[in-house]
């Protein structure tokens, strides 16, 4: 885990903005929260919740073992994920990632790009949203602007372990596509700044977490929606 001194090195991280983005960009990330959120409530609606669904049937939670056993994979995609718990604060927390089939086409898998990682509460509610150093998963690192373009192409096509929770994944790296842009920016300034003076900072085990943001899904989806609304306002577009 990362020491309170190495992540004191760390600079804050800017809060994300929706000036930057077209009426329609933000018009895709409202749907994906709205798609996000309903994911969570089909779920509430019959007791469950996003976690719980995902360990059934995966016997006991055990300390850093992957859920499900074997990761979630979509090779038609390249969308990977896997939870798992060893942080305090959480639950736990999904690793997600994009993992191309190789070039050589005899079905084997590249080695995996990290898109993002995802806290979870004992509720099964996100917490947060967090980026790590290439150790932790052993990736193949891609600066900010390729991994957040793997980020948008993310997808999971398929329904197992759960419908729910690979739509849900799917639709929240969509909805947070600007806070995944501020800690992919944010993780390569502050890798490119340590390097000075560590040459191996990729493989400092001092050096986990790189930057983190809370999130609320709730709270975002309405700002996402409020901004949609003014933004067609000033436009006059009705009926959309």
């Amino acid at each position: 885990m990362t020491s309170m001194a190495a992540f004191s090195l760390f600079e804050p991280i800017s809060v994300p903005r929706l000036e930057g983005y077209s009426t329609a960009e933000i018009a895709v990330m409202a749907a994906a929260a709205r798609e996000a959120l309903d994911c969570q409530r089909v779920l509430k609606k019959v007791g469950l919740n996003l976690v719980g669904e995902l360990l059934k049937g995966q016997g006991d939670f055990l300390e850093f073992n992957h859920y499900p056993d074997g990761d979630v994979y979509d090779s038609e995609t390249g969308g990977q994920y896997y939870y798992h718990a060893h942080r305090g604060g959480e639950h736990g927390h999904f690793h997600v990632f994009n993992r191309p089939v190789a070039d050589h086409g005899d079905g084997e898998v590249g080695t995996p790009t990290h898109l993002i990682a995802i806290s979870m509460d004992a509720w099964g509610e996100p917490l947060g949203l967090f980026t790590t150093n290439r150790w932790v998963t052993g990736e193949h690192w891609r600066d900010a602007t390729t991994t957040l373009s793997l980020a948008e192409a993310f997808a999971l096509d398929h329904a197992w372990p759960s419908w729910p929770v690979n739509r849900w994944i799917t639709a929240l790296l969509a909805c947070y596509h600007p806070y995944l842009d501020v800690l992919l920016e944010h993780r390569d300034r502050e890798i490119r700044r340590l390097a000075g003076a560590d040459p191996e900072v990729f493989e400092n085990r001092e050096i986990e977490v790189i930057g983190q943001l809370p999130i609320d899904l709730p709270a975002w989806a309405a700002v996402l929606e409020g901004a949609l609304r003014a933004r067609r306002d000033q436009q006059g577009i009705v009926g959309e």
